[in-house]
């Protein structure tokens, strides 16, 4: 074994190393605005959860009547989901509804909700905890 005398200080290359693996501003921002926007999302779904189809004891999020959410930016959400029929009742009332909730969870600065047909909805799309709740299993 080589003596090497006494350490006088921090190894050259772990100094470099951790220069190279520690944050950079731009790399630090991502992080705080990822872990923001993921926050949002999680309130996002809670607020969904509280919105429910008339005719069907279950949260749209739950049915599957959820197909996007982007938070953009500006913290304005842009959010894709269908109806269970293109005739059903409260076509022209749960968009609001929705955007209301949206827009009411703290950090979010608007919603804007798009209905959407493609794909069309089925039962399927309901999470399995739906699925039960109404007794259909697929």
């Amino acid at each position: 074994m080589m003596d090497t005398g006494p350490m006088t200080g921090a190894d050259p290359a772990i100094e470099r190393a951790e220069a190279i693996l520690a944050d950079e501003p731009a790399t630090q921002a991502e992080r705080e605005r990822l872990a923001e926007v993921e926050r949002l999302g999680v309130n996002i779904i809670e607020a969904l959860r509280t919105v429910y189809d008339p005719e069907i004891p279950v949260n749209i999020y739950e049915l599957g009547l959820v197909y996007k959410v982007d938070v953009g930016d500006d913290n304005r959400v842009m959010l894709e989901m269908t109806l269970t029929s293109p005739n059903c009742p409260v076509a022209e009332t749960l968009p609001g509804e929705v955007e209301h909730k949206v827009a009411s969870v703290e950090g979010v600065e608007g919603c804007e909700v798009k209905i959407v047909w493609d794909p069309p909805w089925n039962p399927s799309m309901m999470t399995e905890e739906a699925q039960l709740e109404l007794g259909m299993i697929y």
